[in-house]
C-alpha cells in the first residue's frame, strides 16, 4: 500500500500513514478527469452577459423616412440591426452555464486526480493547525519547511477561520474544507496539504 508522510507544527516529516488501495491504485481516468474540471470552469462563469435586441434599444419609434419616392431603401427604424446604434441579432443573453454530471463519474474523476497527485508525491498529512489566532508568518515557515512549492491547496475538515485568514495574504495558497475538495484545485495544486481528519473525510467519502 501506498503511504503518505505525516508533518508535524514546523513542517518537517514525522511519519507516514498508509493510503487506502482503492485510492493509490485507481488508474486515472483522463476523460472523466478532463469532463470534471470543464463543468467546473462552466459552471463558474456567471452567464450574465446580455446584448440589446432592436425592440429593447432606446429610441427607433419613428420610421426616418416616408416608404416610397426617395430612392432609398424601405426603412422601418433606425434601430434596425444594419444601422450604427441599432440592435444586436443572435447577441448573447443570460444564461446558466452548468453542466450535468453523474455522481459515479464525478467520484471516479476525483480519485482519479487523487491518484495522480499520489503518485506524484504531491500530498500531505498533518496532524493538526492549532492556530488561536490568524499567523501568516507561523503558516508561510510551515509551508517553506514543508517544501510545498508555490502551489498549494490546504484541505480542512470545517471551516477554520484562523487557518483560512492566515492563508488568505499567501499568493497562491488555497483553502478547502474536505467537502468542496474538487478535480481542478487538485490537479492545478504543486501541494495538497490536509490535515488528519480532513483525509479521513476524503477517504470515506471515496472509497
Amino acid at each position: 500500500m501506498a503511504t503518505v508522510p505525516v508533518l508535524d507544527a514546523s513542517g518537517t516529516a514525522s511519519g507516514a500513514i498508509e493510503v487506502a488501495s482503492s485510492l493509490s491504485q485507481t488508474t486515472p481516468h483522463v476523460a472523466v478527469m478532463h469532463q470534471a474540471v470543464l463543468r467546473q470552469l462552466a459552471g463558474a462563469r456567471q452567464g450574465s452577459h446580455d446584448t440589446l435586441t432592436r425592440g429593447e434599444v432606446r429610441g427607433g419609434g419613428r420610421k426616418p423616412y416616408r416608404q416610397k419616392g426617395t430612392g432609398r431603401a424601405r426603412q422601418g427604424s433606425i434601430r434596425a440591426p444594419h444601422f450604427r446604434g441599432g440592435g444586436t441579432v443572435f447577441g448573447p443573453t443570460p444564461r446558466s452555464y452548468a453542466q450535468r454530471m453523474p455522481r459515479k463519474q464525478r467520484r471516479l474523476a476525483l480519485r482519479s486526480a487523487l491518484a495522480v497527485a499520489l503518485a506524484a508525491g504531491r500530498v500531505r498529512i498533518v496532524e493538526r493547525f492549532d492556530y488561536d489566532v490568524p499567523r501568516t508568518a507561523r503558516l508561510a515557515a510551515f509551508l517553506h519547511s514543508a517544501g510545498a512549492g508555490r502551489r498549494v491547496l490546504l484541505v480542512l475538515a470545517g471551516r477554520d477561520s484562523e487557518v483560512e485568514l492566515s492563508a488568505r495574504n499567501l499568493a497562491h495558497v488555497r483553502c478547502l474544507i474536505a467537502a468542496n475538495l474538487n478535480v481542478h484545485d487538485l490537479l492545478v495544486a504543486e501541494t495538497v496539504i490536509a490535515t488528519r481528519e480532513a483525509w479521513n473525510l476524503v477517504e470515506a467519502h471515496l472509497t
